[in-house]
């Protein structure tokens, strides 16, 4: 995939973009088939009672809302990256391990995801039901106190 592709590819996920813009460009479109037909179910996203407690230390944790939300609450350790920058600052999230993304329910975040996995990023996952479903399962407990399986 080409730069100038995935450039429109981020361009139009993140709202910069106008929508008719997919339906013009055939690369585009060929670009999100291609990554939609490899993709598999749930790659991309990771519930709170799949991390472990003590796993979470190894976790690179960012708060996609804006400052001010970030501000009055996060997940202790989070690193405030605004989901429209996370494509754009990219380069400041480890290729090493994973890194979890969330937002207030996970709908703005998984945007911001689905861009940088387009763009190569398979260590990056969304925190599905975002920071309300973290603190709603015990945040850092939420493993410890399931009751049945994460997931769909």
């Amino acid at each position: 995939m080409n730069k100038l592709t995935l450039a429109l590819l981020a361009a139009f996920f993140l709202g910069n973009a106008p929508a008719s813009l997919a339906a013009e460009s055939p690369a585009v479109v060929k670009a999100m088939e291609d990554y939609l037909d490899f993709a598999e179910y749930g790659s991309s996203l990771i519930w709170p009672e799949q991390i472990p407690t003590e796993d979470w230390k190894k976790v690179f944790v960012v708060d996609a809302r804006d400052a001010e939300q970030y501000a009055k609450e996060h997940i202790p350790g989070a690193r405030n990256i605004e989901w429209r920058q996370l494509v754009a600052r990219r380069a400041e999230l480890p290729k090493d391990r994973m890194v979890v993304v969330y937002c207030n329910s996970g709908s703005l975040s998984a945007q911001a995801v689905f861009a940088l996995r387009l763009l190569g990023m398979d260590n990056v996952k969304v925190l599905q039901d975002g920071l309300v479903g973290w603190k709603d399962k015990g945040g850092f407990d939420a493993h410890r106190r399931a009751t049945r399986p994460a997931g769909h």
